[in-house]
């Protein structure tokens, strides 16, 4: 327990890892609002008492902040209203100061190891507000003031089904006090956030009533808010970063954080917060504010940093992602309160239909399973789709399971020799056995419940009835269940022992030599393991205890020493090691050997990889995202390890024969990928690069068995934040045709495909905006590259296009450079560019295209100009000059341009996406190099990517938008006087930044290539030709996508698809399977 004083002011929270300085931030008096602000009158209370806030400046300049000092909070009035533009609700309006200083812990630690959960309040009765708040009155100046007021304006019967005294706890929530006293929202979230669960029992009774009314409310759809600090957190919010608001956290989903000077301006270091949540409560229709549209998160509210990006000179945007924490933070208030949503997966809908921001990646999920069932309904009536390849580049499926999916087994549940699963599912206490059928599908789950919160299972025949039995770890009830089976496919109530705190890992073994399986444990926060002897009934004799490493994590048995007794090896996470315990064979073990191995290990095997009758170790080190394999030496001791690549955040490993070859492979599933890792063994106890397979959202589990009895063993993954299970079934050559990946420089930005050097192969230039270089590679002509041969530039690129402007019939180049010019690279041969040129373009050009825009058979350029909200135009002399630029107006923030011919008057035209105000600009050419003022169009949130295509076979071009901010792409389709019909939005992904069109599955119809930056991955939209898209396919990147090209890198008329990862530093080819 954490010693705290919190009658007093609470010295900062101290952490090495993450400190972020905050502190409230008010305005003038000319500021108006819409808060009807209490006045009091003197009213007589219980308690002559001090109250112990009232001394405390929690708001400005001080040492702790109590105030929703972890919200991303800013609110601007919805009706926009002149003279009633922003409420001073100090809630959910912050800024950074150096003068204040809170520290923020990586909650790796924070919630363990200091304050813990907040549990203990649902035990007390739920009481009208009145007596709710008694406990409080030597805490709050004048608190029954304040609850009569919020009682008062409280309507006899409250919106949401909930009482008025549920409705009057949110509202005096939301209370301003008079100054100098503090409000109740500012003490609670000081205590909430700075104190261990004792110092909140006065606020139990309020917590209950205030809890309950909160948890009866609906979550708002899966949405984004945002925050805005004048200050570059980017340092202390690196990728992957777990972080924890352990108070209530007041948000709004308004974006105009972006467009006031007040909150972030345009200069200086400046960090905007995207924050992705799922169970966001609106309390509008309960607040004290008669306008405010506010967000209220949970206490506990966990995230995980998905990314970062710098689009502007001191400005950072940081991703974050709210996810279900695996331990409890906050009790519920009531037996089946629910904290979360239960998860749904949404398919794309047309016009009216509005996107939240960044949803989670099962709505990709859903919408490739509903698609292809309407896909198929389609076909019956559309004979252009019957037969058509729907899947060019990846085969799998994708099941629904219970929330959150974390372990799966294999094995034959009902005895009729088809490979059964078995889902551990820790968010709903429950395993899912999914029944087999001969194909190689499962039918809908049986569900059997286990004890809290199960973390792991395990499948053996305990009884010895040669019926498979389940055994099940309990992470947060000190114990184990088992299941026996009942041979049909069903289970008998389960049998719980009590095993150590933390049950993380579990395996099954005769330890003691008597044919009555035993178990053993990985208790992760006892730091030791339970040894649990079996008797011959399939129960289990009580625990006893061994000390292991710090936080132990997963466990593996085998015979290391060759002394026919069994022996475990233990991973610890808490210091990075592996114990190796020698077994007695009475099921007692020896002094424990220790061995170092990667960063955050989460998973071991034992397996012979080397062919030398020894077994050796495999692990997976989740912190440093790859596979360590220890060979063994016969004694019991092992060698140094030797890391192989395995992917983004390694978390479970098992090994089996994937390729036939007779020879042990890898397989790995890795969290931050969405994806598997097969890891092929040369059977000298070396492996290869990984051939990468997409999976569901955060896979979490992985087994191996051949679920379609053809001999090739499959792939089963559970999808922990998808709530879904994905099914890899081989295709008859034994494989599935993965992506190939290439490295790539540091940053790659851009990509471009063409022949460069005239061989009629194709062949790539890769931007490495880190390395300010760009990279070669050239095509073989089968879809592979040779190596990387690098150009270095002087200037800080940020985009490239492709032209012919000397006339020599060879591709030149394109860069945008962050200083205001752009560079022309020329005259390719022998591996460089001999020469280059620079012409000045407007502020931070931002893409650049080239075309002939005067008919002068000269290629020219225009260029996006992102601070200068233009376009400039540059003619092309012939000879790789151009004359100075012309410039025209476009919307706010331009950042891609497509051009075409619009209104059919050959004269090439222009449309830009505008990044900043939802909307596209469209300008039409004169013929001489000029342009027509613009005309808008609606887009979605912040248009990252635009593009011109015939998506409908009508011979006018339409236009297809990629909206970032809102997940979604926008299709215009045109008309033949160059205007645009009213924007029909389909779902894209988690974070769209770039879209290209390409008929991809051969049905001679354009189809839609979406690249989502925030799940890593490519969604398809397969075109039917009648305006939708009614099927879709997923394909999974590298970490943070930045740029995709459409290419036929094979030669073999179908296209292909080029992208590089920015963060993971590689490019990826995905050659077209269709036939």
């Amino acid at each position: 327990m954490v010693k705290s004083d919190c009658k007093k002011r609470l010295v900062a929270i101290q952490d090495k890892d993450v400190q972020i300085e905050l502190t409230a931030i008010t305005f003038d008096d000319q500021q108006t609002n819409t808060q009807q602000h209490a006045m009091s009158k003197d009213v007589e209370i219980k308690s002559g008492s001090p109250h112990k806030f009232d001394n405390l400046d929690l708001n400005m300049n001080g040492e702790e902040l109590p105030d929703q000092t972890q919200a991303a909070a800013v609110m601007i009035d919805s009706d926009n209203a002149p003279g009633d533009s922003m409420t001073n609700n100090r809630r959910i309006v912050e800024a950074i100061t150096e003068e204040s200083n809170l520290k923020i812990k990586n909650v790796m630690n924070d919630i363990r190891a200091d304050l813990g959960p907040i549990v203990g309040y649902a035990a007390e009765p739920l009481l009208p507000l009145f007596k709710a708040c008694a406990p409080l009155t030597n805490v709050l100046y004048n608190l029954s003031f304040y609850v009569q007021m919020a009682l008062n304006e409280t309507p006899e019967v409250p919106p949401d089904g909930l009482t008025i005294d549920e409705s009057a706890a949110i509202r005096l929530y939301t209370i301003e006090w008079d100054e100098p006293h503090q409000s109740l929202y500012s003490t609670l979230n000081y205590t909430l956030h700075n104190c261990p669960c004792v110092d909140l029992r006065p606020y139990f009774k309020y917590l209950k009533l205030f809890l309950t009314a909160l948890v009866k409310l609906p979550c708002v759809a899966q949405v984004t808010i945002w925050r805005g600090i004048t200050k570059d957190l980017s340092a202390e919010f690196s990728p992957d970063t777990l972080v924890t608001w352990r108070a209530f956290s007041s948000c709004t989903s308004a974006l105009t954080v972006l467009e006031s000077n007040i909150y972030l301006g345009n200069t200086g270091a400046r960090t905007l917060l995207s924050v992705e949540v799922i169970n966001g409560r609106t309390i509008r229709a309960h607040s004290h504010f008669a306008t405010e549209d506010e967000i209220l998160l949970l206490p506990g509210t966990r995230m995980v940093v998905q990314s970062q990006l710098n689009p502007a000179p001191d400005l950072y945007i940081i991703h974050l992602k709210q996810i279900i924490p695996e331990e409890i933070l906050l009790e519920p208030p009531f037996e089946g309160a629910r904290l979360y949503p239960k998860m749904k997966r949404y398919w794309y809908q047309k016009k009216r239909y509005t996107l939240p921001i960044c949803l989670l990646a099962a709505f990709l999920i859903g919408g490739a399973i509903l698609g292809s069932i309407l896909a198929s309904i389609l076909r019956k009536n559309n004979p252009v789709l019957a037969n058509v390849c729907m899947n060019p580049y990846t085969a799998f499926t994708i099941s629904d399971t219970g929330q959150s999916p974390i372990s799966v087994v294999s094995g034959y549940f009902n005895n009729d020799n088809k490979r059964d699963l078995a889902v551990l599912n820790q968010k709903d206490k429950s395993i899912d056995i999914l029944l087999g059928n001969k194909d190689g599908t499962f039918p809908t789950p049986i569900t059997v419940f286990t004890g809290l919160a199960p973390y792991i299972v395990i499948t053996a025949d305990f009884n010895n009835d040669n019926i498979q039995d389940l055994a099940v770890g309990n992470a947060n009830g000190q114990s184990i269940s088992v299941l026996l089976g009942n041979g049909g496919g069903t289970f008998q109530s389960q049998t719980q022992y009590s095993a150590g705190k933390g049950s993380r890992s579990l395996i099954s073994g005769y330890f003691n030599n008597d044919t009555y399986l035993d178990v053993i444990v990985a208790n992760y926060d006892d730091n030791t393991i339970s040894i649990l002897l079996g008797n011959d009934d399939g129960t289990l004799q009580d625990q006893t205890v061994h000390a292991v490493g710090i936080s132990p994590n997963s466990v593996a048995a085998g015979d290391f020493n060759n002394d026919s007794k069994l022996d475990i090896a233990v991973v610890n996470q808490g210091n990075n090691t592996i114990s190796v315990l020698l077994g007695n064979g009475d099921g007692t073990f020896q002094t424990l050997d220790t061995y170092l191995v990667g960063n955050f290990p989460d998973s071991a095997i034992t397996r012979d990889f080397n062919n030398d009758k020894h077994l050796d170790l495999a692990v997976a080190n989740f912190g440093d995202y790859n596979v360590g394999v220890l060979l063994g030496n016969g004694n019991g001791t092992f060698q140094a390890q030797i890391m192989y690549e395995a992917g983004n955040g390694p978390n479970s490993i098992i090994s089996a024969d994937f390729n036939n070859d007779n020879q042990l492979d890898l397989i790995v599933a890795n969290w931050f990928d969405n994806a598997t890792s097969v890891l092929l063994g040369d059977g000298n106890g070396t492996f290869s690069t990984p051939q990468v397979y997409r999976a569901g959202y955060a896979p979490s589990g992985v087994v191996a068995a051949d679920f379609n009895n053809d001999n090739l063993l499959d792939l089963a993954a559970t999808n922990l934040y998808g709530n879904t299970l994905s099914l890899l079934v081989r295709v008859a050559n034994g494989s599935v045709q993965p992506m190939i990946q290439y490295a790539a420089g540091m940053y790659p930005r851009s990509i471009v495909a063409t022949d460069f050097n005239g061989d009629n192969k194709t062949d790539l230039i890769v931007v490495n905006q880190g390395d300010s270089d760009i990279m070669l590679m050239l095509g073989n002509g089968d879809g592979t590259f040779q190596g990387r041969l690098p150009y270095i530039i002087l200037q800080t690129p940020s985009s490239m296009a492709l032209g012919d402007f000397n006339n020599e019939n060879k591709s030149d180049l394109i860069l945008t450079n962050l200083n205001s010019t752009v560079e022309i690279l020329l005259d390719y041969s022998y591996g460089t560019f001999y020469t280059n040129w620079t012409f000045d373009t407007g502020g931070s050009p931002s893409a650049a295209i080239s075309d002939d825009f005067n008919n002068d058979m000269k290629m020219d350029l225009a260029v996006a100009n992102m601070y200068n909200n233009s376009v400039s135009i540059l003619l092309g002399c012939g000879n790789g000059t151009f004359q100075n630029q012309m410039t025209f107006l476009t919307g706010k923030i331009p950042v891609s341009l497509t051009s075409g011919d619009f209104n059919n008057d050959k004269k090439r035209d222009l449309a830009v996406a505008n990044n900043d105000g939802s909307n596209i600009s469209v300008l039409f050419g004169n013929g001489d190099g000029t342009f027509q003022s613009q005309s808008m169009y609606k887009s979605g949130i912040n248009s990252k990517c635009i593009i011109s295509v015939d998506l409908n076979n009508d011979r006018i071009l339409d236009l297809v938008v990629a909206n970032q901010g809102e997940n979604t792409i926008s299709v215009l389709f045109g008309n033949k006087d160059g205007t645009f019909q009213t924007q029909i939005k389909y779902g894209a992904g988690n974070g769209p930044v770039v879209v290209v069109s390409a008929d991809f599955n051969l049905d001679k119809i354009m189809d839609i290539a979406v690249l989502n930056q925030y799940s890593n991955n490519i969604n398809i939209l397969f075109g039917d030709g009648n305006m939708t898209f009614p099927t879709r396919n997923s394909l999974v990147t590298g970490i943070w996508p930045s740029a995709i090209i459409v290419d036929d890198f094979n030669n073999d008329g179908k296209s292909d698809l080029a992208v590089i990862n920015e963060r993971s530093n590689t490019f990826m080819i995905y050659l077209n399977s269709c036939i």
